[in-house]
């Protein structure tokens, strides 16, 4: 496995990288953010430990490269800036979790396993319906056409694929995407976000899935019927 680690702060630059390299990962470090783009330019990670904060420039930046060049590398934000902004704006360009310093290796270690064994966990396609989930590819066929989805939006709807006809509640639904750091971040607004426009993607694309608001429990995803189409 390799990692690429983002931090200006030598000392935990360092020490992070001799405690995952004990962990037998592959690591690679920049400590600005001209090294960064240098680096994901020229190879891909298994993860990429993002720090926002960088003397060059906003790390942030880093996300937007990875989207722009259609990259699926899992990245943790780490950074001490304590702002519910930075948390949301990370996130919806594509990080896959957030780690507030000062953190403990244990954790973020856990956090890396998670994350990979995540995304490897299913490479199938599945069809139901008219809809296809392309699992390896990260994509969705309705009517064998590509529906264009954002990387959290695509994650959301294989997990309730994967749960057909269960209602699942929002902190289980927050905890599975976001990871744990989705408990720092205070209210619900991030999920309803991802959730109304996801909807409102599939009814457009008259797929035969739909998200269901079940109130006050959480979401299901469904088949179609004629009835709820009306």
């Amino acid at each position: 496995m390799k990692i690429l680690i983002i931090e200006d702060e030598e000392h935990l630059l360092l020490l992070t990288k001799a405690e995952l390299e004990k962990e037998s990962y592959q690591v690679d470090t920049a400590s600005t953010l001209s090294q960064a783009m240098d680096k994901i330019i020229s190879s891909s990670y298994d993860c990429i430990l993002l720090d926002i904060m960088l003397p060059d420039g906003n790390g942030l930046s880093v996300l937007k490269t990875l989207k722009n060049l259609e990259r699926e590398d899992n990245v943790i934000i780490l950074s001490a800036k304590d702002s519910i902004d930075d948390k949301v704006s990370g996130l919806d360009l594509g990080a896959d979790d957030y780690l507030a310093k000062p953190y403990h290796i244990a954790e973020l270690s856990a956090r890396i396993k998670t994350i990979i064994r995540r995304k490897n966990s299913s490479l199938k396609t599945c069809n139901l319906g008219n809809v296809s989930i392309l699992h390896s590819e990260k994509k969705v066929l309705v009517n064998n056409t590509e529906l264009i989805l954002k990387k959290k939006e695509f994650e959301i709807l294989e997990f309730f694929y994967n749960r057909i006809n269960r209602v699942i509640d929002k902190d289980t639904l927050a905890e599975f995407v976001w990871g744990e750091s989705f408990g720092d971040m205070g209210n619900y607004d991030f999920i309803y976000s991802q959730m109304k426009n996801l909807r409102k993607k599939l009814k457009d694309a008259d797929a035969s899935l739909e998200l269901k608001s079940i109130y006050g429990l959480g979401y299901k995803l469904v088949q179609r019927t004629d009835e709820s189409s009306l």
